[in-house]
C-alpha cells in the first residue's frame, strides 16, 4: 500500500483485534505491512473497509496460521424473553455489549407495533446486557365517550388494559426479513 495509508491501515487492522509483526518498504512510498488477525474479523467487511479506507490502493494477502483460545461469548437476541436463534452471533467478550447495543437499536426500528408491547433483549454470557421496547399501538377507545361520567371512561380504558395484557400472554410476534438481513450487514463503527 502507499505510505500515505499507513495510519488508517494500522487504525483498522487493530479496531479488529490485529496484532502488528512486521513492516517492509519493497519500494519508494509502499508499505508492506504485516499482521495476525483473527479470521473471523478477516471475513466480515474486512476487505471493503481496507479498500474504502484506502481508495481502492491496498491488497490483502493472507495465511491461516493456527487456532487459538479465544474470550468469545454467545449474544443472544430476546423477542418477547423468547430467544430468536437466528439472531445469535459468536463475538469477542469486549465487543458483545457494542454489538448487543448497535443490533437491538437496529431491531427496534425494524419490528412493527404490535397490539402489545414488545420487549428486545441481548443476552452475553447469561445476563441482559441491552433492552429496548416496540411502544403497542394504542386505538383511542374514548372517541366515541362524548362527555358523560368519568367512570364509564375509567372502565373502558381498563378493559384495554386487561385485553392488551391478555393479548401479550398468547400473542407472537412476526420477525420481519430485514432483521435477518440487519444482522449480517451490522457494521463496524
Amino acid at each position: 500500500t502507499p505510505t500515505d495509508y499507513y495510519g488508517t491501515i494500522m487504525d483498522l487492522t487493530i479496531k479488529r483485534r490485529g496484532t502488528f509483526k512486521s513492516q517492509e518498504y519493497p519500494a519508494p512510498h509502499r508499505v508492506q505491512l504485516n499482521f495476525e488477525i483473527p479470521l473471523a474479523e478477516l471475513i466480515v467487511d474486512f476487505f471493503d473497509e481496507l479498500k474504502s479506507r484506502t481508495k481502492g490502493y491496498a491488497s490483502l494477502d493472507y495465511q491461516f496460521a493456527e487456532y487459538r483460545a479465544d474470550e468469545l461469548q454467545k449474544l443472544e437476541i430476546l423477542v418477547n424473553g423468547e430467544p430468536v436463534d437466528a439472531l445469535a452471533a459468536i463475538v469477542h467478550q469486549k465487543d458483545a455489549y457494542h454489538k448487543g447495543q448497535r443490533l437491538i437499536t437496529k431491531l427496534k426500528e425494524i419490528i412493527p407495533r404490535q397490539m402489545f408491547e414488545v420487549a428486545i433483549q441481548a443476552s452475553a454470557g447469561g445476563r441482559i446486557i441491552s433492552r429496548a421496547n416496540v411502544k403497542a399501538m394504542r386505538k383511542d377507545v374514548l372517541a366515541k365517550c362524548y362527555g358523560g361520567d368519568i367512570t364509564r371512561k375509567k372502565k373502558l380504558l381498563e378493559k384495554q388494559k386487561k385485553g392488551k395484557r391478555r393479548l401479550k400472554m398468547v400473542g407472537n410476534v412476526e420477525i420481519p426479513q430485514e432483521a435477518f438481513m440487519a444482522v449480517l450487514k451490522l457494521e463496524e463503527e
